[in-house]
């Protein structure tokens, strides 16, 4: 482990020399490009000299053991000493897990009702309004692409983006199918239904991720319908965009502007366009998002949340919270923390 910390130090000396260099200076994306690597680095670099000067006042201390007036005081000292170098040497463990290239990236969010009918809806709309709080408070800016809502206030299908500080890093672990149990506010015998929805959570494309020829785009204009209380356009607003080479469609009809729907589609379209050079970079045989979420249906599951017993259940790490009131509010970060520390611990184990 100190090896590699040799050498990223090594590698961090060296940026700090590139990026006071005028040439390097005037070089705009380079010099961003060596900014950004230079301020990831110096948390690790920062540990590992603590660690270092930890190390070393852990042989003084021993020295000192030697010492019959000293050897109490030192050895008090290595006991907090000794606590110090684990916490070190955990934090420095932690540096060397590849990092996940999207991380930084944007989100881009799509939720769809899955078994249940009208309460597999309801519970969508939920799901966004809980993704929407938990942005609120993090200061991050969500933006609705595309919705498909029902009439009795559900959604059947919505895409958004959230942007922000490292949202995708936060965000990916919510992929999956998300399974509800309450009783609906339709039942009057009061019997708990189960219902479901799916969540999956793509890093938003931009144009350098991926370039889209427009000699391969199909884009169609035409009248929004003004489903699910949307406005009903008497202008060709709507877009539909088709990717022929792969045979991608994304439609867009929520803004009233034909240039506002075509920006998000493309957007949309993009991404998944990602997604889908991904998934055959990894020669996956079914998609990403099928990888994500499954059918939708109940008995495939990540968490689940049980109204009768208010309790929020993460079966991945088999963790429960019960005030799933605030988790609807948007209070997610006690689960996504305990995911976020579950996969570093199985990436730490595969470290040589």
């Amino acid at each position: 482990m100190l090896a590699r910390f040799l050498d990223l130090e090594a590698s961090y000396r060296d940026i700090e020399l590139k990026i006071s260099d005028p040439d390097i200076m005037s070089n705009r994306d380079l010099y961003h490009d060596l900014l950004r690597r230079h301020s990831e680095l110096e948390p690790a670099i920062a540990t590992y000299h603590q660690y270092r000067d930890c190390l070393q006042s852990i042989q003084e201390a021993t020295d000192l053991l030697k010492d019959p007036e000293l050897k109490d005081m030192a050895r008090s000292e290595l006991n907090l000493l000794d606590d110090q170098r684990v916490v070190f040497e955990q934090s420095l463990k932690l540096f060397l897990i590849p990092q996940d290239p999207n991380d930084r990236k944007n989100a881009m969010l799509e939720i769809r009702s899955g078994t249940g009918g009208d309460e597999a809806a309801l519970f969508a709309a939920d799901l966004f309004r809980m993704y929407q709080r938990y942005a609120d408070q993090r200061g991050w800016k969500m933006e609705v692409l595309s919705e498909t809502s029902t009439g009795l206030g559900g959604i059947k299908e919505i895409v958004f983006s959230i942007q922000g500080a490292n949202v995708f890093s936060r965000l990916k672990y919510e992929s999956g199918t998300h399974r509800v149990q309450r009783v609906p506010d339709t039942e009057a015998s009061g019997r708990v239904h189960t219902s479901a929805a799916t969540v999956a959570i793509l890093p938003e494309a931009n144009a350098i991720d991926i370039k889209v020829d427009t000699k391969d785009l199909k884009i169609d204009t035409f009248r929004a319908s003004g489903a699910g209380g949307q406005h009903v356009n008497k202008t060709s607003s709507a877009i539909r965009i088709t990717h022929l080479p792969t045979g991608l469609v994304v439609v867009c009809q929520d803004e009233r502007s034909q240039f506002q729907n075509k920006d998000k589609a493309l957007r949309i379209l993009t991404t998944r366009l990602m997604e889908k050079e991904s998934e055959e970079q990894r020669h996956a045989e079914a998609s990403i998002r099928k990888e994500q979420v499954g059918s939708g249906d109940r008995s495939e599951k990540i968490r689940t949340y049980n109204y009768p017993q208010n309790r929020v259940t993460d079966h991945r790490i088999n963790m429960s919270v019960h005030h799933l009131d605030e988790f609807m509010n948007g209070r997610l970060d006690e689960i996504i923390d305990g995911l976020i520390a579950h996969d570093q611990m199985e990436r730490l184990s595969k470290l040589d």
